[in-house]
């Protein structure tokens, strides 16, 4: 089976109905697609990523295609089909494993289940939970509810994100997390609207509140040829923030480790040929954000 491609969402669509009281038993759900344990980078010490499905924005690097889409879907690994026809295309019926469920719901003692089988790691390191994606402001409410759950308990809470949402869901998530990773793209309003579908006056104007609050902030900034691999692009960032002193920023280098995702998906990966940037250009870039002052880390 082949998955036809999603069909885009629109800029109006920017909050998908994947968060809902259910009228059984009235319990906050989310959607999320994937639980990444003992992880070593988006934040401090030994940390849990909590993946949500669902974003508004169409980055072409995206290492994450599955998560663009709001809905679960169904995926087929055709390395893994025996032939036997005894699933029917159902993949609670796959003997095999060929066939899986993209995305879950899941209620909000389910997942902080599963989320504190790693406490003592968290504890023991200094690390903790991250709401990454996707984008995680698209289900604000059930995320702040999980940030709320997270620091009562006294663990460590970061989100990831680009910022681009109305600023009460962005300030109900920020107020309730000890940390905002916050990625900056592509910085020219007219080439984020027409590439990435995104609002970048209003991600600067939301940073920018973040900053005012105290929020504590990491900023990052992915490092894609031809689209944010240029020393104006880099520029621009590094000019905007200067103004906050901050003391670390995060360059994410592009790779293509979500490549075979993307005919799963019936999607096409329009970065192939697209190589990796080199040593050499690296270094140019980690030198210019030094120049600003900043501690480095290349990568996550």
């Amino acid at each position: 089976m082949t998955l036809s491609a999603e069909p885009r969402i629109s800029s109006e669509l920017r909050i998908p109905i994947v968060v809902k009281r259910t009228v059984a038993d009235n319990t906050l759900r989310g959607r999320i697609f994937n639980i990444q344990r003992f992880s070593l980078n988006d934040g401090q010490g030994i940390r849990t990523l909590v993946f949500f499905k669902g974003c508004p924005h169409r980055c072409p690097w995206c290492a994450n295609p599955e998560s663009m889409s709001p809905r679960i879907h169904v995926i087929k690994r055709q390395a893994k089909c025996l032939n036997c026809r005894t699933c029917l295309q159902d993949p609670d019926e796959c003997p095999s494993g060929a066939m899986e469920y993209v995305g879950e719901d899941i209620t909000l003692p389910e997942l902080m289940k599963r989320l504190l089988k790693d406490e003592v790691f968290f504890r023991s390191s200094g690390g903790g939970v991250t709401l990454s994606g996707g984008e995680v402001l698209i289900q604000h409410a059930f995320a702040s509810a999980l940030l709320q759950e997270l620091q009562a308990l006294g663990i460590h809470t970061a989100i990831e994100t680009a910022g681009d949402a109305p600023r009460d869901h962005l300030l109900a998530l920020a107020d309730r997390c000890d940390q905002v990773l916050f990625d900056f793209k592509i910085m020219d309003p007219s080439l984020a609207r027409s590439i990435l579908n995104m609002n970048q006056p209003r991600v600067l104007e939301n940073f920018s509140e973040l900053a005012r609050r105290g929020v504590k902030l990491l900023p990052r900034l992915p490092l894609i040829p031809g689209y944010t691999l240029k020393p104006e692009n880099m520029q621009q960032i590094l000019d905007f923030l200067k103004p906050f002193h901050l003391n670390e920023i995060h360059l994410l280098p592009f790779h293509k480790y979500g490549e075979a995702k993307y005919p799963l998906l019936g999607k096409t990966y329009s970065m192939h040929k697209t190589p990796v940037p080199d040593a050499e250009t690296l270094a140019l870039y980690r030198a210019l954000a030094e120049s600003y002052g900043y501690r480095v880390t290349l990568g996550g």
